[in-house]
């Protein structure tokens, strides 16, 4: 599949031939939800917690005595029925919700959402992307003539770069994300996808082994 090249002005400067193995790969959603199920749920933090009877502060003192009162016989105010008491089946800390996803399925997914990206023409190249001093207002501007008068976008960028991370951080709809750390979950948060020659080379190298 071939693709035009764009510089910062959204000038078509030329042409990029796109890894089949990784631009032309069938859609199977059944995997991609697989996986940003895998994603989401490894990224909970399963912190919620709630005190069961034994926990719950007081309630050892019987309230009253068993017999002869004419009430219900009851052995502790922290009973799980009354106000204030312990709960029954509450969440816990020692439940673990993280779930493994082969990597091969992984890249599998991925392959399929940058699939989609390019038969789209949702995938925009560039020759480069950079910036002198992180400045809102002059990416602001780039990206407007890239994608953003039109939806979200991510930038994929070949390595770390400070400037255009700053100067993205501000700017609503966008997001910048290594090309060696790309996701399923960050490329579908997104309607756009920037990237570098350089990052497609990137990818291919980390994910194409």
């Amino acid at each position: 599949m071939k693709v035009k090249v764009y510089n910062q002005k959204k000038e078509e400067v030329g042409e990029i031939e796109l890894l089949k193995e990784i631009f032309e790969i069938k859609l199977n959603t059944d995997l991609v939800h697989q996986v940003v199920l895998a994603q989401t749920a490894n990224q909970r933090q399963g912190s919620a917690k709630v005190k069961t009877r034994a926990e719950a502060r007081g309630g050892g003192r019987k309230p009253w005595r068993q017999k002869g009162t004419g009430r219900a016989r009851v052995g502790s105010i922290r009973s799980p029925i009354w106000r204030g008491g312990g709960v029954t089946f509450g969440p816990t800390t020692e439940k673990v919700f993280k779930k493994r996803i082969p990597k091969k399925m992984r890249r599998k997914a991925l392959f399929m959402v940058l699939s989609v990206k390019a038969k789209e023409n949702l995938l925009l190249v560039l020759d480069k992307l950079e910036i002198g001093k992180p400045k809102t207002k002059v990416m602001a501007e780039v990206l407007n003539k890239l994608f953003l008068k039109k939806g979200s976008g991510l930038i994929v960028l070949s390595k770390m770069n400070k400037s255009v991370i700053l100067s993205v951080k501000n700017i609503p709809k966008t997001g910048t994300i290594q090309a060696k750390d790309l996701n399923v979950l960050d490329l579908l948060s997104y309607k756009y996808l920037v990237m570098t020659k350089e990052a497609i080379k990137i990818i291919k190298d980390t994910f194409l082994k």
